[in-house]
Order: C-alpha cells, then structure tokens, then sequence
C-alpha cells in the first residue's frame, strides 16, 4: 500500500492541499444529491448549494490535473446536465465523450420507466491527453485477418453488473461501482506509476484497481468508516476484479484455421482477462461450443500458458 493513499477529510478542502498540474487521472463518484445515507449530510444540499458545492470540487479538480490529464465524473440525471455546463463553458475543460453504464436491474417503477443506466463524463484538460486504445479493446464478433485482431473500441455504452449483494467483494455501501467499470477508466487514461485520485473514495473500488494496475493513488473520504473499509479492502487477498464487460468473455467467430485460432485464445487471456481469472470459465465454455475446443484445462502444459 505504498503507492495508495486513503485521507479522511472533505475533499472541497482536501483537494487544495494536492500540488497543482499533478495528477493523471482523476476518477469522481460525487454524491448524487438524491438524500441517500453515506453515514454524513452531504447528499441532501439544497439546488443552489449543490451547484456551488460541484463548482468548487471541480474547479479543483482541474488545477490539480496535469495539462494531459483525465477527469471521468459519474453522476445521476437530476444534475449531469449542470456539471456539464460548469466543466465546458465555466471552467473550459475539453469534453471528449458522455459514457452510459448500462446495468439489467436496478430501482422498479410502476409509473413511467425503470432506469437502467448511469452517466459518466469525460472531460480532458487539454487537447493532448492520454488514451491507451489498445489497452481497453474488446474481443470483435468476427475474426477478420485485415481487422486489428486485438480487439475493438468499447464504444460509449458499457453493460456492467451492478456489484450484487452476494458478491463476495461487496462492501456495505449504498452506491458500489464495478471494479471492471473504474479498470477500464485507468487502463485507457492513465499508464503505471502514474498518479489518480479519487475524491469521493467510498468503498475504495478506485484504490483497489490502481493498486493491482500499479498506479500511485489518493482516495479521499469524509466518512472514516468507510476509510476503515477501504483499508481492510486493499489488505484482502486478491482474486480477479469483481465485474467484467461480458463482451471480453467472448470469442470471435471466423476462427476456423486451428493454428489461427490457437494463436488467438492464448492471447485473449492477456489481452481481456488478465485480471479477471474468474471469468476464465466462460471462455472456456465459448470456445468449446463454437469450435469443438477441449477446454484450456484439458489442453497439454505449455500450449495455453501465458509463457507458453
């Protein structure tokens, strides 16, 4: 836990404290201003003073970050609208994209539409940033030799489960974020060693993917139970993130050349499931029903290891 860092404190005021033109990467799940309980009173503000609130975090958050830096904000729909408004014409930060995290369950309503979707947006603090492509590619439908056979963008609209109750890594928290959604985020915006901060850490998932993605990390936090939270989190025995966009399980079809094919499995555990061992299974599963391949566990030693 060298690298990762958990501060107990208000991150309006926090946040002041971090040296200007110094972070990669910061990664913000705000309070929503929807009156849930985070164990504080600082989900119930008022319109005028939610905006002010948002306005001075933000207005730190982009001092704080390097003239190629990142910013991925998740917010609820009452308010994304105004942050947008405060980080272009306000504080003129360039937009680059407006993510949908579509989950399949979520609040019913028997009035009007259930919603199955949070917003997340991604702001850069100059026109020079970083975004590692390759990194975040997902597995293409087809298998074309011309086509980049790494993978292809994942696009605006990301499909993660929430992280359920009878997840072993769910934490007692309200407003837990999948580990494959903030992955994603630091594999594309930031490289390791590289320095991302998460001003409103909660249950630590932030701190949690950039210590096994060996970036240096600050998660801040005013409530200092879930500090101890996140704490006893980062000590836990890592066993592959809790959440994977389904579309890395998958295998491409056209794959009929068995030298081709072999190539590419032994790859595709590098490239999308690298950290996600526990999704190995359903890999698996996809090859043997799609080309009558043995399961990698009953292929001989060597021919699918990572060093093979």
């Amino acid at each position: 836990m060298n690298n990762i860092r958990i501060i107990t404190g208000d991150s309006t005021i926090k946040l002041k404290e971090i040296e200007s033109d110094s972070v990669d990467l910061i990664i913000a799940d705000p309070p929503y201003n929807l009156g849930k309980d985070y164990g504080n009173n600082h989900d119930v503000h008022g319109f005028e003073e939610y905006l002010a609130f948002s306005r001075d975090w933000l207005t730190q958050a982009h001092r704080i970050l390097k003239p190629t830096g990142t910013l991925y904000v998740f917010m609820g729909f009452r308010f994304i609208s105004y942050l947008y408004d405060i980080l272009d014409r306000e504080i003129r930060m360039f937009f680059n994209s407006w993510i949908v995290w579509h989950y399949t369950q979520g609040i019913g309503k028997t009035r009007g539409f259930s919603p199955r979707h949070d917003d997340i947006l991604m702001f850069t603090k100059g026109k020079t940033f970083k975004f590692n492509l390759d990194n975040i590619r997902i597995p293409q439908k087809y298998y074309r030799e011309r086509n980049n056979m790494r993978g292809a963008n994942p696009g605006d609209v990301w499909e993660f489960s929430h992280v359920h109750y009878c997840n072993g890594n769910r934490q007692d928290h309200p407003t837990q974020k999948p580990e494959g959604i903030i992955e994603r985020m630091v594999l594309a915006s930031s490289d390791a060693n590289d320095l991302v901060i998460d001003p409103f850490s909660g249950s630590g998932t932030t701190l949690r993917v950039c210590q096994q993605l060996n970036r240096r990390a600050i998660g801040i936090e005013i409530n200092p139970d879930y500090v101890s939270m996140t704490e006893n989190r980062l000590n836990a025995v890592f066993k592959g993130f809790d959440s994977i966009d389904p579309r890395m399980e998958r295998v491409p079809m056209d794959l009929r050349d068995p030298n081709t094919r072999h190539a590419y499995i032994k790859n595709h555990k590098e490239w999308f499931l690298h950290n996600h061992g526990n999704a190995l299974n359903k890999f698996e599963e996809s090859i043997s029903l799609l080309y009558c391949e043995k399961r990698l566990t009953d292929q001989p030693k060597g021919l699918f290891d990572d060093d093979g």
